[in-house]
């Protein structure tokens, strides 16, 4: 039988292991991207690691997330991540030049090679037709300096688009329908790869903002074909000569299939506070509206935003609402700065935002007190807006702009639709993207006071004793972990001073409760750590001494994250022993690494309530031994 097209990647990238679905395998990276809050770790890591200059095929760090410098945290870790690029051959991507993932796909993409990113939101670059996986800093590190990736061979899924794409109803409505039917944990382990006839329809971006949300599945990335439409946008883009054509046989086998009919499809809306919570736009039209933010790496595209200006032309936006606009990229508001898009906008009453993240990772336009925040993002979980009371709903750019002018959610359905064709060419100008200098040429490393040094585990002792710090329920995200608002995020090189927010918006008491105990286990239910690739979320919980993180399930970046750091992921063998364990539990697990090595089974101790637990650890022998080594740093170190 013929193959899929992931696999054919993955067969062409392969450094060790079996495609077989559960299966280890290593891959080789062509290439790597960072962004500025989870750029500044990668960086002190790749250079704990000693490697001399990356051997990657291109390397990109991106400044997009911490842009507003309201001291001097942030402009110091820019300065860092700047001066490191430049001494170890990455380019960097200066602030103001776009989200990371947009400029990317404009700028950097190439169809059939391999991309890893500290980014969650890095398989964007799927509508491209690259296996591109977000993953945690060090694991980029590793990459950087040319060491293979090490991941579970995904499930591939075969996401079958049929039908056609009625007026007003957009990419981002087949995701959210993706979400509403499989939820946000139904992509744990697989990757999903788009086919049918549906896929012609879609342009680049729009492939993207599939590919993108696939993220919110909790896939391992997503991927379309490079087809004719690919080599059109990178034509557009002056680098048709990365273009190739690639595809998945015609008898390729797949292990799961779904069908998304589009001709079904209506205008949908995410509820908070989930992408999966997905409702019809037209049963939601009695909901006020005071705040509409357009962009993020999701939908902040040229197209998009033509479309936006398209419907707001001429209009103006109720004095009650407030419009915001982040383009996606320097490109793009560049060319809507020349052909007079960018003054509809502005005089139709919306705000426009520098070329980054912005509101999409709470950094800045925080809804005011209980409000309704309708916005084109990919995540809505409580208080990652920066007010814990705001109820934030994800739609597509079109459903945003109507919604605007009508002051309340609307399905666009009724007005007459607007039509935007992709430009034959894009306006270029990389003047913001900085080549690193030649070896040896490069000047200082520039590290600022806020940036400390990350911690480091310690090989893993005989037993490992504790009290349960924290009991949590199903869908822990990052977020909750390691909270990142605006006044948090310039901490991100400071390990010490985010260990006092450590998992607060559960319980404010934890990060006290931690040192006074010093170290213990948490607790949580099903797809714990879901979201951000942000290893802050494991190293954090490192620094306060978590010793492991007993789970119904795991989200796939942060398991791999907890291992890196040498923190044990522990599962559930029963799940009636999640309903048992309490607060202030003492656990004990003797014997430790015995227990790893023998097998996948993991006896513990509750030494408070006198019963024994059955526990899960399975892991590789591969992992096992980073485990035992106290994380990745040290035991590629050791094995250099």
């Amino acid at each position: 039988m013929g193959k899929n097209l992931a696999k054919k990647i993955i067969e062409k990238h392969l450094v060790d292991g079996s495609l077989e679905p559960g299966q280890e395998i290593s891959i080789k990276i062509d290439q790597t991207l960072t962004q500025d809050t989870t750029g500044t770790m990668a960086y002190l890591q790749f250079e704990a690691l000693g490697f001399p200059r990356v051997k990657t095929k291109r390397s990109v760090a991106y400044v997009d997330h911490n842009i507003l410098q309201t001291g001097f945290e942030n402009a110091d870790d820019h300065r860092y991540i700047q001066t490191v690029a430049s001494k170890y051959g990455i380019y960097f991507s200066r602030p103001g030049n776009g989200i990371c993932h947009q400029v990317h796909l404009e700028r950097f993409s190439i169809p059939g090679q391999t991309l890893l990113g500290s980014d969650s939101h890095t398989p964007t670059n799927g509508g491209m037709g690259m296996l591109a996986i977000g993953a945690g800093g060090l694991d980029v590190a590793v990459a950087m300096g040319g060491g293979a990736y090490y991941l579970p061979m995904p499930q591939v899924v075969n996401v079958q688009l049929v039908g056609k794409l009625s007026p007003w109803v957009t990419a981002k409505d087949i995701i959210l329908e993706l979400l509403r039917k499989l939820s946000v944990k139904g992509g744990v382990g697989k990757i999903f790869e788009y086919t049918g006839e549906g896929v012609a329809q879609l342009s680049v971006p729009e492939r993207a903002t599939i590919t993108n949300m696939g993220a919110e599945l909790g896939a391992t990335t997503s991927i379309f074909p490079s087809d004719k439409t690919t080599y059109e946008f990178l034509k557009a883009q002056g680098r048709e000569n990365d273009w190739q054509e690639l595809m998945a046989d015609e008898d390729a086998l797949y292990d799961e299939y779904v069908t998304i009919d589009l001709s079904t499809l209506e205008p949908l809306v995410a509820c908070p506070h989930s992408p999966d919570n997905v409702k019809r736009a037209k049963d939601l039209e009695h909901l006020k509206v005071n705040q509409v933010c357009i962009g993020s790496c999701t939908n902040s595209s040229y197209a998009d935003l033509m479309k936006v200006a398209a419907i707001l032309k001429g209009k103006n936006i109720p004095p009650d609402v407030s419009l915001v606009i982040a383009p996606g990229s320097k490109q793009v508001l560049t060319m809507l700065s020349k052909n007079g898009a960018l003054t509809d906008l502005i005089n139709a009453g919306a705000r426009i935002l520098e070329c980054g993240c912005g509101p999409c990772i709470g950094m800045g336009q925080a809804p005011a007190t209980d409000a309704v925040s309708l916005r084109t993002f990919n995540r809505n979980y409580q208080g990652r807006s920066g007010t814990k009371s705001a109820q934030v709903y994800l739609c597509s750019p079109e459903v945003a702009a109507v919604s605007a002018l009508t002051g309340t959610i609307t399905d666009p359905r009724k007005y007459e639709a607007v039509q935007v064709n992709m430009p034959g060419e894009f306006f270029t100008n990389d003047n913001m993207i900085v080549p690193p200098a030649e070896p040896g040429k490069a000047g200082d490393v520039i590290l600022g006071p806020n940036i400390k040094p990350f911690p480091q585990n310690k090989p893993l002792p005989a037993s490992v004793s504790g009290e349960v710090l924290l009991t949590m329920e199903d869908n822990i995200t990052t977020d909750h972990i390691m909270p990142s608002p605006a006044t948090l995020l310039p901490l991100r090189s400071n390990i010490p001073a985010l260990s006092y927010h450590c998992l607060t918006p559960i319980d404010p008491d934890l990060p006290k409760r931690a040192r006074e105990k010093q170290g213990g286990f948490l607790v949580a239910g099903e797809n714990y750590g879901q979201g951000s690739s942000r290893e802050h979320a494991a190293l954090v919980p490192l620094y306060l001494g978590v010793k492991g993180v007993i789970a119904l399930s795991f989200a796939r970046i942060h398991m791999a994250n907890l291992i890196n750091s040498g923190i044990l992921p522990l599962t559930f063998s029963n799940p009636d022993d999640y309903q048992k364990l309490k607060l202030g539990d003492q656990i004990v697990i003797s014997n430790l690494p015995d227990q790893i090595m023998k097998g996948s089974a993991i006896t513990a101790l509750n030494k408070t309530q006198g019963y024994e637990m059955s526990l899960k650890l399975e892991l590789s022998p591969r992992l096992k031994k980073i485990l035992l080594s106290g994380g990745l740093l040290a035991y590629t170190k050791a094995n250099l």
